[in-house]
């Protein structure tokens, strides 16, 4: 991974990006005001610097099937590294757990999960999250709706807050 130094049209091609992943290269260097070559060239060497980390598409999750997001606050036995590290990879390999956090203070981990319902969830809750190596407590809280799901990063002046 090279290091590249982000100038205010890097800046904006992040941001247009991040709004808008399937934009063409085209239509991406008309919006920053460079030509298309130099637009790719760009991107290019953004994905290979590092701050691209890749394209998805924002999918449905109620449309899906998937109607239950649940937080588990996970507290482990061993916070020794090797025993992070070994949590850490097998929640990687539990499909239903979407992101994973490990924190400071009381609880050691903030999973979220996507569940197609409540049964789904105690399943596996009851299987795989809480008799897990090294688990010593999960406490969940079930969501009742989102207010605001945004992907990324703010990349206004302002956004820590706006005042009113």
């Amino acid at each position: 991974m090279q290091q590249l130094k982000l100038d205010d049209i890097d800046l904006e091609i992040l941001k247009i990006l991040q709004e808008e992943g399937r934009i063409t290269n085209v239509e991406l260097a008309e919006r920053v005001g460079i030509t298309a070559p130099p637009c790719l060239r760009r991107v290019r060497a953004l994905e290979d610097a590092g701050y691209i980390n890749g394209y998805h598409a924002d999918l449905n999750a109620n449309a899906l099937g998937y109607d239950l997001v649940v937080f588990a606050m996970v507290g482990l036995h061993s916070q020794a590294e090797a025993d992070l590290q070994a949590f850490e990879k097998m929640v990687g390999e539990w499909p239903m757990v979407r992101e994973a956090y490990m924190l400071n203070g009381e609880i050691d981990f903030i999973l979220k999960i996507a569940a197609r319902d409540l049964n789904h969830f105690q399943t596996f809750l009851t299987t795989h999250l809480t008799p897990a190596p090294n688990v010593a407590s999960v406490k969940t809280s079930l969501t009742i709706r989102c207010g605001k799901s945004r992907p990324g990063i703010p990349f206004t002046p302002d956004a820590v807050f706006v005042e009113k």
